[in-house]
């Protein structure tokens, strides 16, 4: 059974998708999903199914809408996209907690960055389903603006590597 990691968009973050992570993992128990364990607050979720990634999501996000009122977007990856994602990042000098991975549903647009507005120095890459933002000041206070990212869900340097690590420990101990 393969190991899935979810990515919650616009769950517990600026006091809007209120869902605790104990109702998080019940509602995964409830749709099917096994050996389920969330990580931190902000709608990281991991666990295994036979289903693919991409079945799994849409689930997961109609659970989501009927609980939440609205399907908040799901993003599923695995253990292997994940780090390479982290091996792949553009911005290797990067402080980790200053370069955030946007995680889009789909490739994004060729024009993803014909609007972007990045006035304390932020730097963009776009990589197929993700995009990488490097914020030199921190992402709190930047005034960055890019409208493709509206429809994508945000993890640190940090939380990315963390979550590769809790995959690859779950994969381990299911063999």
């Amino acid at each position: 059974m393969a190991v899935h990691i979810a990515l919650l968009r616009a769950v517990n973050v600026g006091g809007t998708g209120k869902l605790s992570m104990g109702d998080l993992r019940s509602l995964c128990e409830k749709a099917g999903f096994i050996d389920v364990q969330t990580y931190i607050q902000s709608g990281n979720v991991l666990f295994r199914s036979e289903l693919s990634a991409e079945d799994a999501g849409k689930i997961l996000d109609e659970a989501l809408a009927k609980l939440m009122g609205k399907a908040p977007g799901v993003m599923v990856r695995s253990r292997r996209q994940l780090e390479s994602i982290a091996q792949n990042n553009p911005f290797a000098d990067a402080k980790p907690n200053y370069l955030m991975v946007y995680f889009l549903p789909e490739n994004a647009p060729d024009d993803a960055l014909d609007r972007l507005v990045a006035p304390d120095g932020e730097e963009v890459h776009v990589a197929g389903r993700e995009i990488y933002v490097h914020y030199p000041n921190g992402s709190g206070r930047s005034k960055l603006k890019l409208p493709t990212l509206k429809q994508a869900t945000s993890r640190n340097l940090n939380t990315v590597l963390k979550l590769a690590e809790l995959a690859a420990e779950m994969e381990k101990a299911g063999n």
